[in-house]
């Protein structure tokens, strides 16, 4: 079998996966990093949103192998010791979550929003937007949209658009 070597979370892996092994898979399966969630497998729900190299992917639509030589980053690799990172924080505070099953996936692809869009203008219209390809089938998405655009005030220095 293939061996696949990656940056996960800031530390060098590396694992043998088959050619077909799925990016979500091979965190959760070979690497026990169970935070990122499998719920469709057809790139609908986001669930498995991780960062690769700095952007935001859905990991059941990308290959391990396609991740060799990459940095990823998973909902695991965001909290520095006891202090959540701005955008968990965020979600924490206003309750942008029920289930928790959309979490992880909704916490990366907010910090991703802000990450290319972030600033002063980010506004509720943008941000429920770009969640087009996020599912939660609990919240409504009120409380998450107010959590990235708190985390989005807090991690750019912007006031939160109302």
């Amino acid at each position: 079998m293939p061996k696949v070597t990656m940056s996960v979370n800031g530390r060098q892996v590396s694992g043998e996966c088959e050619d077909r092994t799925l990016l979500v898979h091979f965190l959760r399966e070979n690497l026990g990093l169970t935070g990122t969630h499998v719920g469709c497998d057809t790139s609908q729900c986001g669930a498995c949103v991780v960062h690769v190299d700095g952007l935001a992917v859905k990991s059941c639509t990308m290959l391990a192998a396609q991740a060799d030589g990459s940095n990823v980053t998973t909902i695991e690799g965001l909290a520095k010791g006891d202090e959540l990172h701005p955008m968990q924080a965020a979600f924490r505070e206003h309750h942008g979550l029920q289930c928790g099953f959309c979490t992880p996936g909704m916490i990366m692809a907010g910090i991703d929003i802000v990450n290319r869009k972030g600033g002063p203008n980010l506004d509720e219209k943008t941000v429920r937007e770009e969640l087009e390809g996020n599912i939660c089938r609990c919240t409504g998405y009120h409380n998450i949209v107010k959590a990235i655009l708190d985390a989005n005030a807090k991690m750019s220095g912007a006031q939160a658009a109302e």
